[in-house]
This record gives C-alpha cells, structure tokens and sequence, in this order.
C-alpha cells in the first residue's frame, strides 16, 4: 500500500489494470483499515480516470455475487448519492413507481454515508429483510414486479469498506461506482450523478455497452430530476439540457423536496407518497424520475406519456401494491 499511496501522492494515474487489482486487494482483505481509508481519502482530493473506474467497475463485478436475471428485462434506478441535498429517498419511490406500471425493477441500494438515509436504510426500517438468495429475489420480482439487492451482500468490496466509508462520513469513489455494479446488470438504467464530469464519464462507459440508458446531473448539483432546475442527460441520444417548463412543470425550491436528514423523516415521507398523501412538489418530483425510467425502457415513447403511465401507478395504489408485495 505505501507504494500505492506514493504513486497516489505524485500525482500518478494508475491503469485499468493496476485499478482492478488494487480494488481486489482491497476487497480481499489484504490492507488495513488505517491503508484503506488513506487510500479513499487520497482519491477524495483527485479526479478519477476514465482507465481508473473501469478497473474499480471490473473488480467489483469479478468478485461480486452472481445472480441470473436473465429471463427478466430489467431496470434499475440508482444515484451515485453525494449531492449532499439530504432529499427523500427519490429513486427508491419512482422504482416502486416503475414497478407498480408493469415493469421489472432490480434496485441496487445501499445504506447512506454521506447522507442520512440511503435506500437501504428505509427500506430495512421499514420492514424489508434484506438477501442475497436468487430463488426469493425472483419470486420478488415475479409477485411484487421488483427485487432490493443490498449492496453490501454481493459486493465483498462494498462490505469491507462499509465501516470506514462511515467513519470518513463523506462521498469517495465508492459512490462513483454503485450503479455500475449491480449484479444483476440490468439492461435498462437510469443513474443520477452528482457532478457534470461524472457523468460524461459515465457516458462514456455506458456507450461502450448494450445496455438502453438515460444519465442525469441536475444543474445545481442534485443526482436526480431534483425540478429545482435544468438538468441534464445523457443517452444513445446524446447530451440534451431540459428545462422544467419543457415538461410542462415549474420550479420548486430545494425545501419542498428536503426530509432525508433522518430514516424516520425519510420513511414517513415514504409512505406519505405511496399512500397519495405526498404534497405536490415530492410527488412530481418521484413521476417525473419514474417517467424518465419508463422512457429508457419504452425508447420512443414521449415523456408525457410515460408520466401518464406512472402518474397511474401511483394514483391507482399500484406502487403502494408492489411495495406491500415486496415486504410480504
């Protein structure tokens, strides 16, 4: 590690390669805690490589835990977290939103570490058992239209990390790569990124793929459609900045999408907008993210209609029927 952490110091990039192994390394126990945190924290005050989080990506796919969804056509909707904007937990909603449309969601989530309530926080308060078993995660899928895979259970990188990335309570490269790793590999995703650069990264990688995606950084730095303000995607389509007026909405200051300070605020807030009592601003928030994740899927589709379709699945109580589904 102390020539890694020189290499680090120097200024120096490392290769796919030499990314790939120093993440295995990590994962496999073979640096301490004291190594491992200074290592993160080096990358906290440089800018990662495109070569660099290919390397991190492969490792963490090399190890991880195998699952074969391959009957499924699958979506997830997951941000890099980061933003420090301490919102609800939007991407988990419109993923029950997407699924309560008629659609297959395999959400990668993980529990928050530079915010107070990630996806697996609330969805573990609110009475989901988390697991790594592919037989009960398809029967989720087959019964409630979307599975929850907890990060941390497939991921032995993830899981070594956890305690320091909590104690160092700030975004690192970790961040950068949770929606990369799904195991799954879902086929259609939608990931929201904290930063412009991030994001052109991401596109770059994602072009290199199959996969149908839409890549969104809203203009003031939130990892979603925050309609706080433009925002930007990034698609087979190319890079595109919409307005909120050209969706048909106004803005909304940052206030009226708070509340994930707390697991209890974020829960109840939760529940609020699966229940149809969410106020205005946090359910077009979650329509407008389900809408995006409808349209990666359904390409060509019109994002009015794909807002009709999951406007629908909240206000028909679809979305609050895959949420109990899951839970069952």
């Amino acid at each position: 590690m102390k020539k890694i952490l020189n290499h680090l110091f120097e200024n120096k990039t490392f290769s796919r390669e030499e990314a790939r192994k120093i993440l295995t390394s990590i994962a496999l126990g073979e640096f301490n805690s004291s190594q491992i945190a200074a290592f993160i924290t080096a990358y906290c005050m440089r800018n990662i490589t495109v070569e660099e989080l290919q390397g991190f990506r492969d490792s963490m796919l090399d190890l991880c835990l195998k699952v074969d969804f391959s009957s499924f056509e699958l979506v997830d909707l997951c941000g890099t977290g980061g933003d420090g904007k301490d919102t609800f937990n939007i991407s988990t909603l419109a993923s029950f939103v997407v699924a309560g449309a008629g659609h297959q969601v395999a959400k990668h989530g993980n529990y928050g570490v530079s915010s107070g309530c990630g996806s697996s926080n609330v969805m573990e308060y609110l009475g989901y058992s988390f697991t790594n078993d592919e037989d009960s995660l398809k029967r989720s899928l087959d019964r409630a239209g979307i599975c929850f895979l907890h990060a941390p259970l497939f991921n032995p990188a993830m899981k070594t990390v956890a305690p320091i990335r909590k104690e160092l309570g700030v975004k690192t490269f970790f961040n950068m790569l949770g929606p990369m790793v799904n195991p799954a590999q879902p086929k259609n995703q939608i990931v929201g990124v904290f930063s412009l650069e991030l994001a052109r990264l991401y596109a770059y990688l994602y072009q290199q793929t199959d996969k149908n995606y839409t890549i969104i950084h809203a203009v003031d730095g939130f990892d979603e459609v925050s309609m706080t303000c433009d925002f930007k995607t990034f698609s087979k389509k190319g890079e595109v900045l919409t307005q909120i007026s050209d969706l048909g909405f106004e803005e909304i200051g940052e206030q009226e999408i708070k509340g994930g300070d707390t697991v209890e605020s974020s829960a109840r807030i939760f529940m609020d907008i699966l229940n149809g009592e969410g106020t205005d601003a946090q359910t077009n928030v979650v329509l407008c993210n389900a809408a995006l994740a409808i349209q990666t899927i359904k390409q060509g589709s019109s994002f009015a209609d794909c807002y009709y379709e999951a406007e629908e699945s909240l206000l028909a109580k679809k979305a609050l029927h895959s949420f109990k589904q899951l839970l069952n």
